[in-house]
């Protein structure tokens, strides 16, 4: 399997995944979109996934970049029909660049929060193993309000009704993070934008407590990645 992986800030790569890829012999492309990076021919590619970012969906301006991804996005859900994961912005992008809009929350979700699959996730083959109720990382200001036409809700949060959807057969979308590391949270809080968003819904000083709350919750998480990516190589083969 060859995966495209669509970036939008050197620190929110695929995290915990390259592991995954590189034990299952999975070759994947990182293409830099914020450094000025091409998209490459999407042909030679089995799966997309878009990472997360601190820009918008709207911030076409000073993201020009932007167009040509949600174009890149249309193209390979709609007309090639190939497996697509899209995670925090790469989610919101996929609403986006199809007939779905996204906007700012009233309520900014930071913090390890809890998260709830619905009935359709037993069904749907990328959420299979996930415990009904968990918690995950989430860092993000957007929500998917209007999802694609025809998008099956598979998890919601109090703040987030669309935090997983899946479009078709198999594009899925996932607001909360699941690639983490151990070292994840310390990395994004450089990124002035983020940090910036800590501090203003927990407070400051709230790093240090987040940090801990999500390495006492790592084992899970990773389990968690563990059994995405295995569902997401199962539901493509």
């Amino acid at each position: 399997m060859k995966v495209l992986v669509f970036q939008h800030i050197a620190c929110e790569h695929p995290g915990i995944f390259r592991q995954f890829f590189s034990e299952s012999g999975v070759d994947w492309q990182a293409v830099e979109l914020d450094a000025g990076d091409a998209i490459p021919d999407l042909d030679g590619f089995d799966a997309l996934w878009v990472m997360g970012g601190p820009m918008d969906v709207w911030d076409t301006d000073t993201c020009p970049w932007l167009v040509a991804e949600k174009e890149a996005i249309r193209t390979w859900v709609q007309d090639l029909q190939k497996p697509y994961l899209g995670l925090c912005l790469g989610h919101q992008l996929l609403a986006d660049a199809l007939d779905g809009r996204c906007e700012i929350q009233r309520t900014p979700e930071i913090g390890i929060l809890d998260v709830h699959l619905t009935d359709a996730a037993s069904d749907d083959p990328l959420m299979q193993g996930l415990a009904p109720q968990m918690k995950c990382l989430q860092w993000h200001s957007v929500a998917v309000t209007q999802p694609p036409t025809g998008a099956e809700l598979l998890a919601s949060s109090p703040e987030c009704i669309w935090q997983a959807m899946r479009v078709g057969r198999h594009a899925w979308g996932i607001q909360f993070h699941v690639e983490l590391q151990d070292n994840t949270i310390s990395e994004w809080n450089e990124v002035p934008a983020y940090a910036a968003a800590l501090d203003k819904v927990k407070g400051p000083g709230a790093l240090k407590a987040m940090e801990d709350e999500a390495l006492e919750h790592m084992p899970q998480f990773k389990d968690n990645a563990r059994l995405l990516f295995d569902n997401f190589c199962r539901s493509i083969s």
